[in-house]
Protein backbone atom coordinates (compact mmCIF):
# COMPACT_ATOMS: atom_id res chain seq x y z
CA UNK A 1 0.00 0.00 0.00
CA UNK A 2 1.58 3.48 -1.09
CA UNK A 3 1.89 6.00 1.44
CA UNK A 4 2.27 9.65 1.60
CA UNK A 5 5.90 9.57 1.73
CA UNK A 6 5.86 7.82 -1.97
CA UNK A 7 4.51 10.36 -3.54
CA UNK A 8 7.91 12.56 -2.92
CA UNK A 9 10.42 11.94 -5.23
CA UNK A 10 12.89 14.42 -3.17
CA UNK A 11 12.95 11.86 0.15
CA UNK A 12 16.22 10.43 0.68
CA UNK A 13 15.76 6.82 1.28
CA UNK A 14 18.34 6.75 3.89
CA UNK A 15 16.76 9.15 5.83
CA UNK A 16 15.62 7.16 8.68
CA UNK A 17 18.87 5.30 8.92
CA UNK A 18 22.21 6.19 10.72
CA UNK A 19 25.52 5.85 8.97
CA UNK A 20 27.10 2.89 8.10
CA UNK A 21 29.73 1.39 11.23
CA UNK A 22 32.11 1.27 8.50
CA UNK A 23 32.32 4.93 8.36
CA UNK A 24 33.33 4.81 12.14
CA UNK A 25 36.60 2.81 11.78
CA UNK A 26 38.17 2.95 8.31
CA UNK A 27 41.55 4.44 7.88
CA UNK A 28 40.06 5.80 4.16
CA UNK A 29 36.94 7.40 5.39
CA UNK A 30 38.89 8.80 8.34
CA UNK A 31 41.41 10.46 5.67
CA UNK A 32 39.09 12.09 3.52
CA UNK A 33 37.07 13.30 7.02
CA UNK A 34 39.85 15.24 7.73
CA UNK A 35 40.17 16.86 4.63
CA UNK A 36 36.96 17.70 3.90
CA UNK A 37 35.37 18.14 7.45
CA UNK A 38 37.98 19.13 9.89
CA UNK A 39 40.14 21.26 7.52
CA UNK A 40 37.59 23.73 6.72
CA UNK A 41 35.69 23.22 9.78
CA UNK A 42 35.88 26.56 12.63
CA UNK A 43 37.65 24.89 16.16
CA UNK A 44 37.89 26.74 19.11
CA UNK A 45 40.66 27.11 20.33
CA UNK A 46 40.91 29.51 23.65
CA UNK A 47 38.68 32.58 24.81
CA UNK A 48 39.89 36.39 24.71
CA UNK A 49 40.73 36.39 28.52
CA UNK A 50 42.98 33.60 28.23
CA UNK A 51 45.72 35.53 25.65
CA UNK A 52 45.07 39.15 27.62
CA UNK A 53 48.94 40.72 26.96
CA UNK A 54 51.24 40.81 24.08
CA UNK A 55 52.99 37.46 23.51
CA UNK A 56 50.06 35.33 25.19
CA UNK A 57 49.38 32.42 23.21
CA UNK A 58 47.15 29.33 22.84
CA UNK A 59 47.94 26.22 20.64
CA UNK A 60 45.65 23.69 19.52
CA UNK A 61 46.50 20.32 17.49
CA UNK A 62 44.56 18.87 14.83
CA UNK A 63 43.84 17.21 11.21
CA UNK A 64 47.57 16.91 11.50
CA UNK A 65 48.31 20.79 12.16
CA UNK A 66 49.10 22.64 15.44
CA UNK A 67 48.08 26.13 15.31
CA UNK A 68 48.90 28.56 17.85
CA UNK A 69 46.60 31.89 18.23
CA UNK A 70 49.44 34.93 19.85
CA UNK A 71 48.33 38.41 20.81
CA UNK A 72 50.84 40.81 19.01
CA UNK A 73 52.31 44.09 20.43
CA UNK A 74 49.73 46.18 18.80
CA UNK A 75 47.06 43.83 20.64
CA UNK A 76 45.81 41.91 17.58
CA UNK A 77 45.17 38.35 17.57
CA UNK A 78 46.76 36.56 15.11
CA UNK A 79 46.43 32.64 14.50
CA UNK A 80 49.92 31.10 12.17
CA UNK A 81 50.25 27.29 12.06
CA UNK A 82 53.34 25.86 14.89
CA UNK A 83 56.22 25.60 11.98
CA UNK A 84 59.33 27.18 11.46
CA UNK A 85 59.77 28.07 7.96
CA UNK A 86 63.59 26.67 7.88
CA UNK A 87 63.20 22.74 7.99
CA UNK A 88 59.72 23.01 9.66
CA UNK A 89 60.41 22.11 13.67
CA UNK A 90 57.61 23.29 16.02
CA UNK A 91 57.95 26.43 17.31
CA UNK A 92 56.19 26.00 20.91
CA UNK A 93 55.39 22.89 22.36
CA UNK A 94 52.48 23.00 25.22
CA UNK A 95 49.06 23.87 25.20
CA UNK A 96 50.06 27.81 26.30
CA UNK A 97 52.37 30.49 26.97
CA UNK A 98 54.10 33.33 27.15
CA UNK A 99 56.64 34.98 24.41
CA UNK A 100 58.43 37.89 23.34
CA UNK A 101 59.37 36.51 20.02
CA UNK A 102 58.59 32.93 18.81
CA UNK A 103 61.93 31.56 18.82
CA UNK A 104 62.71 27.78 16.44
CA UNK A 105 64.27 26.08 19.23
CA UNK A 106 66.54 23.96 16.06
CA UNK A 107 68.34 26.99 14.44
CA UNK A 108 67.04 29.95 16.63
CA UNK A 109 65.20 31.66 13.29
CA UNK A 110 63.00 34.37 15.07
CA UNK A 111 59.49 36.07 14.50
CA UNK A 112 57.81 38.25 15.28
CA UNK A 113 54.27 38.20 17.02
CA UNK A 114 52.53 39.15 14.30
CA UNK A 115 54.60 36.62 12.50
CA UNK A 116 57.47 38.20 10.43
CA UNK A 117 61.00 36.39 10.02
CA UNK A 118 63.38 39.25 11.65
CA UNK A 119 66.23 36.91 12.62
CA UNK A 120 68.06 34.17 10.68
CA UNK A 121 71.54 33.67 12.34
CA UNK A 122 74.21 33.50 9.52
CA UNK A 123 71.55 34.90 7.00
CA UNK A 124 74.30 35.80 4.50
CA UNK A 125 74.85 31.92 3.92
CA UNK A 126 71.19 31.37 3.04
CA UNK A 127 71.23 32.98 -0.91
CA UNK A 128 67.66 31.95 -1.61
CA UNK A 129 66.18 33.46 1.59
CA UNK A 130 63.57 36.08 1.19
CA UNK A 131 62.89 37.05 4.94
CA UNK A 132 59.68 39.29 3.25
CA UNK A 133 58.25 36.18 1.50
CA UNK A 134 59.01 33.65 4.84
CA UNK A 135 57.15 34.70 7.89
CA UNK A 136 54.99 32.19 9.41
CA UNK A 137 52.06 30.79 7.57
CA UNK A 138 48.46 32.25 8.61
CA UNK A 139 45.73 30.56 9.63
CA UNK A 140 42.14 32.25 9.34
CA UNK A 141 40.72 33.42 13.07
CA UNK A 142 37.60 34.71 13.81
CA UNK A 143 36.37 35.68 17.71
CA UNK A 144 32.94 35.14 18.24
CA UNK A 145 31.97 36.71 21.33
CA UNK A 146 34.71 36.55 23.28
CA UNK A 147 36.12 33.21 22.12
CA UNK A 148 38.83 32.69 19.49
CA UNK A 149 38.09 30.17 16.30
CA UNK A 150 40.26 28.79 13.49
CA UNK A 151 39.54 27.07 10.86
CA UNK A 152 42.61 25.64 8.20
CA UNK A 153 40.74 25.76 4.74
CA UNK A 154 38.05 28.03 3.79
CA UNK A 155 35.22 26.45 1.55
CA UNK A 156 33.10 29.10 1.60
CA UNK A 157 30.97 27.93 4.60
CA UNK A 158 29.95 30.50 6.98
CA UNK A 159 31.71 31.98 10.00
CA UNK A 160 30.89 31.05 13.31
CA UNK A 161 29.03 34.43 14.01
CA UNK A 162 26.53 33.35 10.70
CA UNK A 163 26.30 29.84 12.27
CA UNK A 164 24.90 30.73 15.54
CA UNK A 165 23.19 33.66 14.05
CA UNK A 166 19.57 32.10 14.88
CA UNK A 167 20.79 31.75 18.21
CA UNK A 168 22.50 35.36 19.27
CA UNK A 169 19.51 36.57 21.46
CA UNK A 170 19.21 33.60 23.27
CA UNK A 171 22.70 33.63 24.28
CA UNK A 172 23.38 37.54 24.95
CA UNK A 173 22.25 37.38 28.67
CA UNK A 174 24.76 34.93 29.53
CA UNK A 175 27.95 37.80 29.07
CA UNK A 176 29.98 35.37 27.16
CA UNK A 177 32.96 38.54 26.37
CA UNK A 178 33.30 39.00 30.30
CA UNK A 179 33.87 35.57 30.84
CA UNK A 180 37.37 34.03 32.39
CA UNK A 181 38.90 30.18 32.47
CA UNK A 182 38.06 28.26 35.74
CA UNK A 183 41.06 25.86 35.51
CA UNK A 184 42.51 25.13 32.56
CA UNK A 185 42.05 22.65 29.59
CA UNK A 186 41.58 19.18 30.10
CA UNK A 187 42.50 16.29 27.10
CA UNK A 188 40.98 13.25 27.54
CA UNK A 189 41.73 10.45 24.90
CA UNK A 190 38.83 8.14 23.97
CA UNK A 191 39.59 4.99 22.28
CA UNK A 192 36.23 5.82 19.66
CA UNK A 193 35.40 7.40 16.81
CA UNK A 194 34.76 11.20 17.10
CA UNK A 195 31.23 10.77 15.58
CA UNK A 196 30.52 8.48 18.17
CA UNK A 197 30.67 11.39 20.82
CA UNK A 198 29.12 13.83 18.89
CA UNK A 199 26.02 11.30 18.34
CA UNK A 200 25.80 10.71 21.85
CA UNK A 201 26.01 14.61 22.71
CA UNK A 202 22.98 15.41 20.40
CA UNK A 203 20.87 12.71 21.02
CA UNK A 204 18.21 13.19 24.05
CA UNK A 205 16.65 9.74 23.88
CA UNK A 206 19.11 8.33 26.30
CA UNK A 207 19.00 10.76 28.51
CA UNK A 208 16.22 9.17 30.45
CA UNK A 209 17.57 5.72 30.23
CA UNK A 210 21.53 6.09 30.84
CA UNK A 211 21.56 9.14 32.78
CA UNK A 212 19.51 8.70 35.70
CA UNK A 213 20.54 12.38 37.81
CA UNK A 214 20.26 14.34 34.64
CA UNK A 215 16.68 12.74 34.84
CA UNK A 216 16.09 13.63 38.53
CA UNK A 217 16.82 17.00 37.70
CA UNK A 218 14.98 17.59 34.22
CA UNK A 219 12.33 15.04 34.84
CA UNK A 220 10.60 15.66 31.04
CA UNK A 221 12.12 18.97 30.41
CA UNK A 222 14.69 17.88 28.09
CA UNK A 223 14.89 18.92 24.28
CA UNK A 224 16.67 19.05 21.15
CA UNK A 225 15.96 21.16 17.63
CA UNK A 226 18.47 21.15 15.02
CA UNK A 227 19.26 23.86 12.70
CA UNK A 228 21.46 23.89 9.30
CA UNK A 229 24.84 24.02 11.23
CA UNK A 230 24.05 23.90 15.12
CA UNK A 231 21.88 21.75 17.46
CA UNK A 232 20.15 22.76 20.67
CA UNK A 233 19.45 21.17 23.43
CA UNK A 234 18.37 21.97 26.90
CA UNK A 235 16.38 21.00 30.18
CA UNK A 236 15.24 23.49 33.11
CA UNK A 237 15.57 21.91 36.56
CA UNK A 238 12.53 20.88 38.07
CA UNK A 239 11.66 22.16 41.61
CA UNK A 240 11.33 18.37 43.46
CA UNK A 241 14.35 17.58 45.67
CA UNK A 242 16.38 14.79 43.99
CA UNK A 243 17.79 11.34 45.95
CA UNK A 244 21.49 12.06 44.94
CA UNK A 245 23.36 14.47 47.32
CA UNK A 246 25.21 16.63 44.57
CA UNK A 247 22.12 16.81 42.74
CA UNK A 248 19.61 17.79 45.44
CA UNK A 249 22.50 20.37 47.21
CA UNK A 250 22.63 21.95 43.23
CA UNK A 251 19.18 22.50 43.46
CA UNK A 252 19.63 24.40 46.78
CA UNK A 253 22.34 26.58 46.66
CA UNK A 254 22.26 27.76 42.82
CA UNK A 255 21.95 31.03 43.59
CA UNK A 256 20.13 33.85 41.36
CA UNK A 257 22.31 35.40 38.47
CA UNK A 258 21.01 38.96 38.54
CA UNK A 259 21.71 39.35 34.63
CA UNK A 260 20.42 36.19 33.83
CA UNK A 261 15.81 36.51 32.87
CA UNK A 262 13.85 34.66 35.00
CA UNK A 263 13.13 31.62 32.10
CA UNK A 264 17.23 31.15 32.14
CA UNK A 265 17.95 31.04 35.80
CA UNK A 266 17.29 27.32 36.27
CA UNK A 267 17.81 26.46 32.62
CA UNK A 268 20.56 24.25 31.01
CA UNK A 269 21.44 24.90 27.56
CA UNK A 270 23.72 23.21 25.23
CA UNK A 271 24.90 24.14 21.39
CA UNK A 272 26.56 21.87 19.42
CA UNK A 273 28.45 24.07 16.60
CA UNK A 274 29.17 21.90 13.40
CA UNK A 275 31.00 18.97 13.35
CA UNK A 276 32.26 19.21 16.58
CA UNK A 277 32.45 21.68 19.14
CA UNK A 278 30.07 21.90 21.98
CA UNK A 279 29.32 24.87 24.80
CA UNK A 280 27.16 23.82 27.83
CA UNK A 281 25.35 26.89 29.59
CA UNK A 282 24.23 26.63 32.75
CA UNK A 283 23.00 29.78 35.27
CA UNK A 284 26.92 29.40 36.83
CA UNK A 285 29.38 28.90 34.14
CA UNK A 286 30.09 28.35 30.72
CA UNK A 287 31.97 25.46 29.34
CA UNK A 288 33.11 24.21 26.03
CA UNK A 289 34.11 21.20 25.08
CA UNK A 290 35.24 19.71 21.11
CA UNK A 291 36.20 16.16 20.52
CA UNK A 292 39.29 16.02 17.81
CA UNK A 293 40.12 13.00 15.62
CA UNK A 294 43.54 10.88 16.43
CA UNK A 295 42.91 8.10 14.08
CA UNK A 296 39.85 6.17 13.00
CA UNK A 297 38.89 4.87 16.03
CA UNK A 298 40.30 7.61 18.42
CA UNK A 299 39.76 10.82 19.49
CA UNK A 300 40.64 13.61 22.17
CA UNK A 301 38.04 15.33 24.18
CA UNK A 302 39.68 19.09 25.04
CA UNK A 303 37.22 20.65 27.59
CA UNK A 304 37.39 23.70 29.89
CA UNK A 305 35.01 26.01 31.97
CA UNK A 306 34.66 29.95 32.28
CA UNK A 307 32.98 31.80 34.35
CA UNK A 308 31.78 34.87 35.64
CA UNK A 309 33.36 36.78 39.18
CA UNK A 310 31.15 35.85 41.87
CA UNK A 311 32.43 35.51 44.87
CA UNK A 312 29.28 33.97 46.86
CA UNK A 313 29.71 31.01 49.04
CA UNK A 314 26.58 29.96 46.92
CA UNK A 315 28.02 30.07 43.74
CA UNK A 316 31.37 28.68 44.55
CA UNK A 317 29.56 25.20 46.17
CA UNK A 318 27.08 25.35 42.60
CA UNK A 319 29.93 25.48 40.41
CA UNK A 320 31.95 22.62 42.47
CA UNK A 321 28.21 20.60 42.42
CA UNK A 322 28.12 21.17 38.78
CA UNK A 323 31.08 19.45 38.41
CA UNK A 324 30.41 16.78 40.22
CA UNK A 325 27.26 16.13 38.27
CA UNK A 326 28.81 16.36 34.83
CA UNK A 327 32.09 14.39 36.40
CA UNK A 328 29.23 11.03 36.77
CA UNK A 329 27.56 11.99 33.39
CA UNK A 330 30.85 11.90 31.54
CA UNK A 331 31.88 8.83 33.02
CA UNK A 332 28.13 6.98 32.03
CA UNK A 333 28.94 9.08 28.23
CA UNK A 334 31.85 7.48 27.92
CA UNK A 335 30.68 4.06 28.85
CA UNK A 336 28.05 4.30 26.15
CA UNK A 337 30.00 5.38 23.87
CA UNK A 338 32.66 2.84 24.09
CA UNK A 339 29.77 0.49 23.64
CA UNK A 340 28.95 1.40 20.58
CA UNK A 341 32.36 1.43 19.18
CA UNK A 342 33.21 -2.18 20.00
CA UNK A 343 29.45 -2.99 19.03
CA UNK A 344 30.24 -1.40 15.66
CA UNK A 345 32.89 -4.24 15.16
CA UNK A 346 30.48 -6.64 14.74
CA UNK A 347 29.53 -7.82 11.25
CA UNK A 348 26.14 -8.19 12.14
CA UNK A 349 25.77 -4.78 12.28
CA UNK A 350 25.09 -2.13 9.38
CA UNK A 351 22.97 0.51 9.91
CA UNK A 352 20.28 1.28 12.05
CA UNK A 353 17.26 3.05 11.46
CA UNK A 354 16.43 6.20 13.48
CA UNK A 355 13.60 7.78 15.23
CA UNK A 356 11.96 10.61 13.89
CA UNK A 357 12.90 11.81 17.62
CA UNK A 358 16.45 12.02 16.29
CA UNK A 359 16.62 14.81 14.98
CA UNK A 360 19.82 16.12 15.57
CA UNK A 361 21.32 12.63 14.41
CA UNK A 362 19.18 12.44 11.45
CA UNK A 363 20.34 16.06 9.73
CA UNK A 364 24.44 15.00 11.11
CA UNK A 365 23.70 12.10 8.93
CA UNK A 366 22.40 13.68 6.17
CA UNK A 367 25.17 16.38 5.92
CA UNK A 368 28.27 13.67 6.13
CA UNK A 369 26.65 11.75 3.01
CA UNK A 370 26.21 15.43 1.41
CA UNK A 371 30.10 16.48 1.73
CA UNK A 372 31.32 12.33 1.68
CA UNK A 373 28.50 9.91 -0.51
CA UNK A 374 29.96 6.97 -0.13
CA UNK A 375 28.80 7.25 3.43
CA UNK A 376 25.87 6.09 1.46
CA UNK A 377 26.94 2.58 0.67
CA UNK A 378 26.11 -0.13 3.96
CA UNK A 379 29.79 -1.56 3.20
CA UNK A 380 33.13 -0.13 2.69
CA UNK A 381 33.51 0.11 -1.05
CA UNK A 382 37.01 -1.46 -2.37
CA UNK A 383 39.99 0.31 -0.92
CA UNK A 384 41.37 3.03 -2.73
CA UNK A 385 37.84 4.19 -3.26
CA UNK A 386 38.63 7.66 -2.27
CA UNK A 387 41.45 8.32 -5.02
Amino acid sequence: MATLRDTFDNIDPLDGWSLPAWTYSDPEFHAVEVERIFRPSWQVVCHDSDIPNAGDWHSIDYAGESVIVVRGTDGAVRAFTNVCRHRGSRLVDGTAGCAKKLVCPYHAWTYELDGRLTGVPDSASYPALDKGKAGLVPVEAESWRGFWFVRLDDDGGPSVAQMMAPYEAMVEPYRFEELGALGRVTLRPREVNWKNVGDNYSDGLHIPVAHPGLTRLFGKSYGVEAEERVDRMWGDLIDRPSANWSERMYQRLLPSVPHLPADKQRHWLYFKLWPNVAFDIYPDQVDFMQWLPTGPTSCLIREISYVLPDERREMRAARYLNWRINRQVNAEDTALITRVQQGMASKSFSMGPLSDKEVCLKHFCARMRDIIPEARHEHAPAVGWSK
